[in-house]
């Protein structure tokens, strides 16, 4: 369960990266916020997914 909980603050993390990179057009900033966002959004979408939520033993 905690590794949803860090996973999916992770991907919040992103979305606000994004959104701040793009009010300041840094378009690096927002290339790497996305890439955070799609890569551990996916992360957390498929462990809940595989394991449950809550997370089954």
């Amino acid at each position: 369960m905690g590794l949803m909980i860090i996973l999916g603050l992770t991907t919040l993390l992103g979305i606000f990266a994004a959104i701040s990179s793009l009010r300041n057009k840094n378009f690096l900033g927002v290339g790497f916020a996305v890439a955070t966002f799609a890569v551990f959004g996916w992360f957390t979408v498929m462990t809940i997914l595989h394991h449950g939520y809550p997370a089954a033993h």
